[in-house]
Order: C-alpha cells, then sequence, then structure tokens
C-alpha cells in the first residue's frame, strides 16, 4: 500500500482538497447604540459532569449594554432566530439601521437565521476563523461573568442558571461602572443619561476646585467622558493615508480617519 501510494504521489496524482479560504477581516464602528450589536454563545457547565447549557448573550457594541440573553440546554439556529427577532422587535430596530456581529459558529451561519436577518434588513458581520480578538467585546463580557466571585462554577440545573444571569445582567446593565465607558454604566450610556450624571459630577468637582483649587496641582478638574466610538478592527492610517498595522484591535476609538465597513455574511 505504502509503495502504490508513493506511486500516485509521484505521479502527482492527489485526492481533490478544498482551496484555501480567505476571510476578510470585520471593520466596524459604532457611534451610537443600536448601530453595532455583537453577540456569541458560552456554554455554562452543570453539576453532573458533562453536561453544558448555552447562554446566548447579545451585546450593543457603543454602549456595552446587554439587549437580550437567553440561557437553553440546546445550541441550534431557531432559538438565534427567535432571541434576535424579538431583540429587534423590542428596541425598534428600522430596517438597514444595525449591523450584527457574531462569530462562525453552526447557529450564526445556518441559512434559516441568515434568511431571517436579510428578511429584517440586518447586516451580518463574521470573525475569521479561529481569530477570538474579532469578537473581543463579547468575550470580554463573559469574562466579567465568570469571574463574579458569586459566579457557581456549576449550575444545579437550568433554573439555578437562568435565575443566576437574571441576578448578574441587572447588575451589569445598571449598576456596573464600565472601564471602557469611563466609569459610566451601559444602561446611562445607552439611554443618554451619562451626560446628566457627568453634569452632576462636573458641578461637585467645580465646587471642591473653588473651595480649594491648591488642593488641584493639575488645574481644574474635568469629569472623563465614554468615548464619541467603539470600533472593531479599525484601519489605522499613517502619515501617507496607509494602513500601518491593521492587526492592532482596538476597543475604543475617536471616529476621525476610521471607516466603518458593513460586512455582508455571503
Amino acid at each position: 500500500m505504502h509503495r502504490l501510494l508513493r506511486r500516485w504521489h509521484e505521479a502527482g496524482e492527489r485526492r481533490p482538497q478544498r482551496p484555501a479560504q480567505h476571510h476578510a477581516i470585520p471593520r466596524l464602528l459604532a457611534t451610537a447604540p443600536n448601530d453595532v450589536w455583537s453577540w456569541d454563545i458560552t456554554k455554562l457547565p452543570l453539576v453532573r459532569r458533562g453536561i453544558y447549557l448555552s447562554l446566548y448573550v447579545v451585546l450593543d457594541l457603543f454602549s456595552r449594554f446587554v439587549v437580550a440573553w437567553m440561557v437553553s440546554v440546546k445550541e441550534n439556529s431557531a432559538l438565534a432566530r427567535q432571541l434576535m427577532e424579538q431583540a429587534t422587535a423590542r428596541y425598534g430596530i428600522a430596517p438597514g439601521q444595525l449591523t450584527l456581529h457574531q462569530d462562525r459558529g453552526s447557529p450564526m451561519i445556518a441559512h434559516g437565521y441568515l434568511e431571517l436577518m436579510q428578511t429584517l434588513d440586518v447586516t451580518c458581520s463574521h470573525s475569521r476563523p479561529r481569530v477570538s480578538n474579532d469578537n473581543a467585546f463579547s468575550e470580554s463580557q463573559f469574562k466579567t461573568q465568570k469571574y463574579q466571585p458569586d459566579y457557581p462554577g456549576r449550575f444545579e440545573h437550568p433554573a439555578h442558571a437562568r435565575l443566576w444571569c437574571e441576578d448578574y445582567f441587572e447588575w451589569y446593565n445598571f449598576q456596573h461602572h464600565h472601564s471602557g465607558l469611563a466609569g459610566f454604566t451601559p444602561e446611562q450610556v445607552f439611554t443618554g443619561r451619562y451626560r446628566d450624571v457627568a453634569e452632576d459630577k462636573q458641578r461637585a468637582l467645580d465646587e471642591r476646585y473653588a473651595q480649594n483649587p491648591e488642593r488641584f496641582v493639575r488645574g481644574r478638574p474635568a469629569v472623563p467622558m465614554p468615548p464619541t466610538s467603539v470600533a472593531i478592527n479599525p484601519v489605522v492610517p499613517g502619515d501617507d493615508g496607509t494602513v500601518v498595522d491593521d492587526r492592532v484591535n482596538f476597543p475604543t476609538l475617536a471616529a476621525a480617519g476610521y471607516v466603518k465597513s458593513m460586512l455582508s455574511s455571503k
């Protein structure tokens, strides 16, 4: 058999192989809530070894606000369609408004799921295979979740997981002072309430500065504000307009000079 294989190889005969795949780098820019959503699925282990639940989480890129989530014993495209259909209806997403970013898991590339996105006129963007940084915002949220002090590690049953996730996402959206949002909560940025909160903070700082200006060696303090745009794999132009390094992934970035690329899932 080895001699036959050697002859076939020397003769140039070879089994048909799929040509190398080349995937475009997803480049997305969100300048307001509901511009870009990112979503992913993570596994939640049960106490019984080898049994896992699937947690679906949809994240608004600009504000990090979790717009939808679901715990299920299954992972399939039917549940993904149900979740997205309900989420887009709940937030009044207009046709052509939203770009939805995801990886290339089977629920994300299923024909039924992509047909629903086409019907809703939602632009789909996909990560490159085996490039976790293309969906870094969802991955970061999952890390925040699973490093919580009260994270059980293993859940007793699906109802236990849903109850814990309900408390967690309530905290994450409304009480978590996000470092990527200059200390504001996702809900404050998603709804625009951060402007009123920032004004209250600035008045308090101005009062302190007026009472004792010598204490502030760097001058009048100013409240840091959340970024005006958030990007996935932004183009980084050099002085001559060329790309310096398109591998750099900036979680937050100023809008000037960057391009919003709506990638379809064809």
